[in-house]
């Protein structure tokens, strides 16, 4: 794992050591184990190491290859070693100790560009072809890793975070406002429609599962993978669709545990983060290793405003997960006197720009803390599972059977649904019928749909960046396809691009790595190619990784069909204690002028005169949500001006 950074200056004029000891020096804030660079004529480049694989721990970066004239610095763990020896002709006796940023050289040698599409795991990685003039650069398929570039009349640089390159002389730090009307614009946690670009003017970013090449000053930009584009899976019984799945998602958790130091894991209550740890702890259990798991519970105060089909508090299900596992060392964290606002600075900070999922904000970064002081090299989780292993929504099933005319069928299952979750028919009825008759699978996802301009975005800077033709992302309501939207959560990349950006800053941070077998490659593409019926069966939801989970997890939380984990479900109640400071800071924002321009101040103002004393069950409320993306918006705005 590595802070990467890079300077090509055009023609044949020597890049500038000087710049690029500036954009090293930038990442000192990060710690590392090794910290070394490289320069030859028009070329540098710089890596702040962290050492989390055994391979790693030898591994030099920059490194130039003599023999083949090519230099790489990478920031890359890959999962699919075993197939690339093979492929590549690695001998036996140099498996053992090769490291993954030497075999994407050899990719590159042997592939050219179409070198990154032969590649599974976490990286982005920037290679000097000398013979060719040409650097080339790539990010995994998942945008599970950030990479950053700026581009002027003369040079070429990149960077795995904004800092660096706001170092060069020839950058001008400015804000772009395109981008910050998008991310005022769009209500859902997308931040962005065009992805390639950030909140600073003249800086971009490499979308994922993309390459770029840039030759004689002129840059070529390729999307190498689509991971939604799967040919449907068909097996001939139940049981083989469940073996299959077991293999695809066994290697994926394994290739994750590689690490010469401790393993962690965000460990609910619930299917994903535990069929991970299912699989993971026995493993490590073979290497005399205990899996290290780190889950959220309420601080104790907090009463449980959420309905009976909630749970706030998933400690019994966690700790029957661990004892059924078995070699899991449980920690429990209530984060007391941490919340959404006492962390808005440390975020701004990490994210070098505005953010929108601040709800988690405190306990995500408190899980890194205590990996951290586990001497943690990698920590699990199942953040994408809900559209991959534990996909399954029963209600659009048998809404799509109701369609297609199989009424008894259709029927049959939901009155099995309601029996297994305690909600009567006389309430799923009307639900399904609304959805059989509502469903458009071929309008569903249609771009033409365009989203009405939030009120928290001034008007006349609405109106100014053109944002009312801004597409929005699908979601999941009554007249989406459900099918469909979940391959959409595959083909948009805005949204493995937020999960990449979060992922990669706060293991910089914190000195591990982030890694998620529910969104492996290989898992995705394998879920997408599953039929329907495989998902929900018998009125199961989720019905894949129930069955195939048997004897992994216990029944409590396999066959849970009951409640569900809310994390976290008193942000808000954690917040009270400092309203009136909160409030206090948006009524000081509303004077600023520094945010005139961009923020809705009456809107904000009205929405601030309903929440003076809020309880905690209004944490779903869209206005405090509204308000706390707006005094976000103001705190990076306010650092943004104040670094000018």
């Amino acid at each position: 794992m590595s802070a990467i950074a890079g300077i090509y200056s055009f023609g044949r004029e020597s890049a500038s050591a000087e710049e690029g000891g500036k954009m090293m020096q930038a990442l000192r804030k990060y710690p590392a184990d090794r910290v070394c660079a490289w320069c030859e004529g028009s070329i540098f480049m710089g890596c702040h190491a962290q050492h989390v694989t055994p391979e790693s721990v030898h591994e030099r970066l920059p490194f130039y290859d003599e023999q083949r004239n090519l230099a790489i610095t990478a920031d890359a763990i890959l999962d699919n070693r075993s197939e690339l020896f093979e492929r590549l002709g690695v001998r036996q006796e140099r498996r053992q100790e090769i490291a993954d940023s030497e075999l994407i050289l050899l990719a590159y040698d042997k592939w050219g560009v179409e070198a990154a599409q032969y590649l599974i795991g976490d990286f982005a990685f920037v290679i000097w072809d000398a013979k060719r003039r040409r650097l080339y650069g790539a990010r995994d398929m998942t945008g599970s890793r950030t990479l950053y570039t700026y581009q002027h009349d003369s040079g070429f640089a990149f960077s795995t975070v904004v800092a660096p390159l706001l170092t060069l002389s020839s950058l001008r730090k400015e804000l772009h406002e395109p981008w910050l009307a998008e991310f005022l614009s769009i209500r859902s946690m997308q931040e962005s429609v065009d992805i390639g670009t950030t909140a600073y003017k003249h800086i971009n970013q490499l979308p994922p599962a993309h390459w770029f090449t840039m030759e004689e000053g002129k840059r070529i930009l390729h999307q190498y993978a689509c991971l939604n584009e799967v040919e449907p899976l068909r097996l001939k019984t139940r049981g083989e669709y469940i073996e299959a799945f077991r293999e695809v998602f066994s290697q994926a958790v394994t290739a994750r545990l590689r690490t010469h130091r401790a393993v962690g894991a965000a460990l609910s209550g619930g299917l994903d983060s535990g069929a991970v740890a299912s699989f993971a702890a026995p493993s490590l259990h073979l290497q005399q290793k205990p899996l290290y798991a780190y889950s959220y519970v309420p601080v104790q105060d907090f009463e449980d405003w959420t309905s009976p089909a909630l749970l706030a508090n998933e400690q019994s299900y966690i700790q029957s997960t661990a004892r059924y596992v078995g070699n899991i060392h449980e920690n429990y964290l209530d984060f007391e006197g941490k919340s959404p606002f006492s962390e808005i600075d440390i975020w701004l900070e990490l994210m070098e720009a505005p953010y929108k999922y601040f709800e988690n904000s405190f306990w995500i970064r408190g899980f890194y803390e205590k990996a951290q002081e586990h001497n943690v090299g990698v920590l699990l989780t199942g953040a994408r599972g809900n559209f991959t292993v534990s996909w399954g929504p029963a209600l659009d099933y048998y809404a799509r059977q109701f369609r297609r005319m199989h009424w008894l069928q259709s029927f049959q299952g939901l009155w099995s649904y309601g029996r297994l979750t305690g909600i009567r028919m006389s309430r799923l009825i009307p639900l399904m019928l609304k959805k059989a008759t509502s469903l458009d699978s071929r309008a569903s996802l249609s771009r033409s749909q365009r989203s009405p301009v939030p009120s928290l975005i001034h008007p006349e800077f609405a109106k100014r960046m053109h944002v009312e033709d801004v597409p929005v992302l699908s979601g999941t309501g009554w007249m989406k396809n459900a099918d469909q939207t979940r391959k959409e959560k595959f083909s948009n990349l805005a949204i493995a691009n937020k999960n990449g950006v979060v992922a990669t800053k706060l293991s910089l941070r914190y000195g591990l790595w982030e890694r998620d077998p529910t969104g492996d490659s290989r898992v995705i593409r394998f879920c997408l190619s599953v039929p329907f019926e495989q998902y929900v069966q018998n009125g199961r939801d989720r019905a894949l990784i129930r069955t195939a989970m048997k004897d992994h997890l216990p029944d409590d939380v396999r066959l849970n069909q009951r409640v569900r984990g809310v994390q976290p479900a008193d942000w808000l109640h954690r917040m009270i204690p400092c309203w009136d400071t909160f409030m206090g800071e948006l009524q000081m924002m509303c004077h600023d002028l520094r945010t005139a321009e961009y923020l809705n101040v009456e809107f904000i103002k009205t929405a601030m005169s309903k929440l003076r004393h809020p309880g905690p069950e209004q944490a779903s409320d869209p206005n405090i949500r509204l308000l706390m993306h707006s005094l976000i918006v103001y705190r990076f705005l306010c650092g943004f001006n104040d670094s000018i």
